[in-house]
């Protein structure tokens, strides 16, 4: 999986964008997105890190008229503390604001609001209430991600959608204990689970839920469990070959080739078969056999005339 851009090319497509966004969460966020704009929800568009760029250029294109979309990152700022500090450099020490801005723009005509510095900075800058959707991937560290959570919840809407990210994974147990001690302790309702995300929201998970269930079992690419835990209903989705939604090619995606002009219109060319009348060399080849039985059977006289009627 890459984590640093090796080459300064400018991405072509949304898959040359470094970082990790499933195709199964890209097909979740398309639908949680659309499912709001088709109801008519309005609210803003929050992403609480966001390496270099590509579920943040995923969601902006969902960003309608009047709406605003925020992001915060430390990028290559001084982190809060020493352990975040050190998670900071381990695993983003080569992004910068100027890749993401750059890969960003590469997609979309402007940028979204950036805010650099640790994500303790976003409910000073956002509204409360504001927002009908926020992803939260930004560190790993318990107290940080509990701090995220809490935030997500005062900037939503009631029936808002807050998408976590990294809440199963091997290295990142705190992400995992906030996660779900936001849903035993703090009324948090999961809607659904991928590979590594929690879909969840603070209001009443049903009717998403049932909307959900019927778009999965439409599809012959995705696998669908259901189970119950803590008297919560848990959707459990898997991709089976899924295919990413559609997304427009960057600005610097290379210009298809123009088709080749044809040639001048000639007739086609008389199949050639060995010893037919267009085969090359029958014609001297036939006056070979008749030459030599000239030879054979007819008087010299005749043979040299017939020799020159043949010249």
């Amino acid at each position: 999986m890459t984590t640093t851009q090796e080459t300064t090319r400018p991405p072509q497509r949304l898959d040359d964008v470094p970082g990790w966004f499933p195709v199964l969460d890209q097909v979740l966020f398309d639908w949680f997105l659309s499912r709001q704009e088709a109801s008519g929800t309005r609210g803003d568009l929050l992403e609480v890190g966001v390496y270099m760029g590509k579920s943040a250029i995923f969601t902006g294109r969902h960003l309608q008229p009047g709406e605003s979309f925020t992001v915060c990152d430390l990028f290559e700022g001084d982190a809060p503390d020493d352990a975040n500090r050190a998670e900071s450099t381990k695993s983003y020490g080569k992004l910068t604001r100027r890749i993401f801005e750059e890969n960003y723009l590469a997609f979309h005509d402007a940028l979204p609001r950036v805010l650099q510095g640790p994500s303790s900075v976003v409910p000073g800058e956002v509204a409360p209430g504001s927002c009908r959707f926020v992803h939260v991937d930004a560190s790993h560290l318990y107290e940080h991600v509990h701090g995220d959570i809490r935030a997500a919840r005062d900037l939503l809407l009631p029936d808002g959608i807050v998408v976590l990210d990294d809440f199963r994974s091997e290295h990142t147990p705190g992400v995992s204990i906030a996660t779900w001690e936001a849903v035993l302790n703090g009324e948090l309702h999961p809607i659904c689970i991928s590979t590594q995300k929690l879909y969840g929201t603070w209001g009443d998970p049903g009717p998403v839920q049932e909307e959900l269930i019927e778009m999965v079992r439409g599809r012959t690419d995705c696998h669908l469990s259901m189970q119950e835990a803590a008297g919560h209903r848990i959707i459990r989705l898997k991709s089976k070959g899924m295919r990413a939604p559609e997304f427009p090619p960057s600005r610097y995606a290379d210009a298809p080739d123009a088709p080749e002009a044809p040639g001048p219109t000639s007739a086609p060319a008389a199949p050639v078969t060995p010893g037919s009348a267009g085969s090359a060399g029958s014609v001297p080849r036939r006056r070979s056999r008749v030459r030599r039985v000239a030879v054979d059977l007819l008087p010299p006289v005749l043979t040299r005339a017939l020799r020159r009627a043949m010249r």
